[in-house]
């Protein structure tokens, strides 16, 4: 198989067609590539072959015998159904196992009397046979002169991910037949001596042993993708991502920036206003922020800060700074009520500073864009709307985005391309261990806000289980009459049929019977602007005592004589979003309480979970526990749409290899920047970020 046959789609294969090719294109993989590349997620070691008479029920074994008997049988449900079942009796000389099938017949054809075979699967004993062994459903290889066929027994097999109508032996048979053929010629575009230094397998024999272990693999290590052959592919995918976000990162740094040189009149306002010094964290951050404005680059940076560590001013230091220099800046938020509630804190303050702000979320009107393209508005905030084709900018200059997270590769490139390079501030809330923030966001500079406003008292966590309502009451009357606020977070609006987990608007009503003396808000996300900016308001001025909402408040919302915050059926909440939506409290000079009501049966990770916000107010820890807990892939989701898929790769899993790679990138291009002695690396390096990489460097 060479190069070009990789390329081949998989419908091509002998044996494949169009229908059963349809359906594996339906879980990605349309070439022999593609296929090469979907890996198994476990493996079952079915060399050791058990006697019969030794089996043990309710384990995995195999076993190899000879056919006695195969016999249809047909019964009734109760339902008065009729039913097939197949019993295939197999002897090995110390005993006998009964293999069954359920309403298929049409196997029986496979099982000649006399006939050897293995099978594998789990041991169950039926009563009625006087505990005679069964089988259900068993995998099963007949035995013949050519023992290099036998691929789903009497060896590791791989396990994969398969899709309806194509079976694991069917789907296992297809990729032993593209790993496997003799011309399995792959190109290696990992030069020679980056092999010989790391010590890793050629590309050729590691795919074909992460399909086809030898039978002396240790399975524990195939089983967490630890063999050598697994850590030469996910060496593969790192040093390609390596060595293409070096060529973003030195195309930005030859691109003509926008040097801001300001003489801080804004700021210096600005400080004046402000009822409280800056942390010391923040004075360091905005002397490297501006640092970068001053220089000839476009800046790209990416602020991380735990929930209310000041990144808001922060970026309006960046603001003034742009704004002073004649330019308009940008503020763009994931959610309309986090634009509106910027607009309302930052607008104010800026407005103050005789400055011109506009919101532009999907709610406003466009009477607007045409103040927005005269250059007469100074700071427009908004959500996604502001990156739409008709939105045009007078002389954009700074683009801040908050909540990193939420936002692609292909948003931020749009917003850039709404001025000549404008510098770019991007920020996130959610802590992201520096290694995988050097990988995630490896075209940006990092800044950390590590240090929390003074005064600012710990937030006391605690669990209850949904049956502890009265003390949970107790809690929340006693902050009321000390004149506090409440905040009671729902993961629903509405009750709903299919689900049986408590609503908003439920919630709602309970907090008004039981509390009638106080005032109930309600806020969610389907609320028109206008409503959910006076529910926030009455809520900020104190006319609104216990605020039920569902996790629209998650960012955003700033009310310091907030001091309860409780989260309903915590247990279906990420540890995260959970500390997210902490932070919306202690930001006043009082004690406060986050409540985390959970409902039965918990499971052992949403236990985990509650667990580690109890025990940390540490976001950079909750963020490594949550990493821990439910992997990299759930965690950033959607964090980086536009990069490159890692198919094989697990940034936690593989940091090892991580490390090497980026070592091993920083080598190869101080020698040779162009790749130019490493033909076949520039050619995977093309096809891995194919179209992608010009999404980093427009603009």
């Amino acid at each position: 198989m060479g190069k070009d046959r990789l390329a081949a789609r998989i419908r091509e294969l002998k044996g494949i067609g169009p229908v059963r090719g349809r359906l594996l294109e339906k879980i990605g993989i349309k070439t022999l590539r593609d296929a090469l590349y979907y890996l198994p997620f476990r493996y079952e070691d079915r060399t050791h072959i058990k006697s019969i008479s030794c089996l043990n029920p309710g384990t995995l074994e195999t076993v190899r015998g000879k056919i006695m008997s195969s016999v249809i049988r047909q019964y009734r449900e109760r339902t008065g159904r009729r039913q097939t079942r197949l019993e295939v009796a197999v002897d090995d000389g110390t005993g006998i196992l009964r293999a069954v099938w359920f309403n298929q017949a049409y196997r029986q054809k496979s099982f000649i009397v006399g006939q050897e075979l293995f099978l594998s699967g789990v041991v169950q004993t039926e009563s009625r046979s006087k505990g005679t062994p069964e089988m259900g459903h068993p995998e099963y290889e007949s035995i013949t002169d050519d023992r290099d066929s036998l691929i789903h027994t009497n060896r590791i097999v791989p396990i994969y991910r398969t899709t309806e109508g194509i079976t694991q032996k069917q789907f296992r048979a297809i990729l032993h037949e593209i790993a496997s053929g003799p011309g399995l010629t792959v190109h290696d575009p990992v030069p020679e001596e980056v092999l010989k230094r790391t010590g890793l397998p050629g590309l050729a024999e590691s795919l074909q042993q992460v399909h086809m272990p030898r039978s002396t693999t240790d399975v524990s290590l195939l089983n967490t993708q630890g063999t050598p052959y697994h850590k030469r592919l996910a060496f593969d995918e790192f040093m390609l991502f390596e060595l293409g976000m070096a060529r973003i990162r030195e195309a930005t740094a030859r691109a003509q920036g926008i040097s801001f040189v300001a003489q801080g009149r804004l700021l210096k306002r600005l400080r004046a206003l402000l009822p409280f010094a800056l942390t010391g964290a923040q004075e360091r951050v905005i002397t490297e922020i501006l640092g970068d404005m001053k220089g000839s680059s476009p800046m790209r940076r990416l602020l991380q800060g735990d929930v209310g560590s000041g990144k808001t001013m922060v970026a309006l230091a960046a603001i003034l700074t742009a704004v002073e220099c004649g330019y308009q800046t940008v503020f763009m938020a994931p959610t309309e009520v986090l634009a509106e509630q910027h607009f309302l804190t930052l607008g104010r303050l800026a407005t103050t500073l005789d400055l011109t702000v506009e919101l532009l979320t999907g709610s406003t009107r466009n009477r607007r864009l045409g103040k927005i393209e005269s250059g007469e508005v100074d700071i427009v905030i908004g959500t996604h709307a502001i990156i739409q084709e008709k939105v045009r900018f007078r002389r954009l200059g700074l683009a801040v985005i908050d909540e990193q997270h939420k936002f692609g590769v292909v948003q931020r490139t749009l917003l850039r391309e709404k001025g000549i390079h404008p510098d770019v501030l991007v920020m996130t809330a959610t802590p992201i261990p520096r290694s995988l923030a050097m990988t995630l966001f490896g075209d940006l500079d990092c800044s950390v806000l590590d240090e929390l406003p003074p005064g600012r008292k710990p937030v006391h966590t605690m669990v209850f289980d949904a049956e502890e309502k009265q003390e949970i009451y107790r809690i929340i009357g006693n902050e009321l009459s000390r004149g506090r606020q409440v905040y009671v977070v729902y993961p629903l609006i509405d009750d709903s049929e299919t689900s049986d987990l408590r609503s908003a608007t439920q919630g709602k009503k309970a907090f008004e019977r039981i509390f009638p003396e106080f005032t109930v808000g309600l806020l969610h996300g389907k609320m028109s602007p206008s409503d959910k900016e006076e529910v926030m308001k009455r809520f900020k001025n104190g006319a609104v005592q216990i605020l039920v909402s569902t996790t629209v408040i998650e960012v955003g919302i700033d009310v310091p004589n907030a001091s309860v915050m409780i989260i309903v059926h915590a247990e279906r909440f990420g540890l995260a979003q959970m500390h997210q939506l902490r932070g919306r409290i202690g930001r006043g000079t009082d004690s406060s309480h986050c409540l985390l009501v959970a409902y039965k049966p918990l499971g052992d990770e949403a236990r985990r979970r509650l667990d580690v916000l109890v025990g940390s107010a540490d976001g950079f820890r909750i963020s490594e526990e949550d990493l821990a807990i439910r992997g990299p892939g759930e965690f950033f989701g959607e964090r980086q749409a536009g990069l490159p898929d890692l198919r094989v790769a697990d940034m936690l899993r593989d940091s090892d290899m991580l490390e090497v790679a980026r070592t091993e990138t920083a080598g190869l291009l101080c020698g040779d920047p162009g790749l130019s002695a490493y033909p076949m690396l520039r050619e995977a390096l093309d096809m891995f970020w194919k179209e992608k990489r010009e999404l980093f460097t427009t603009g």
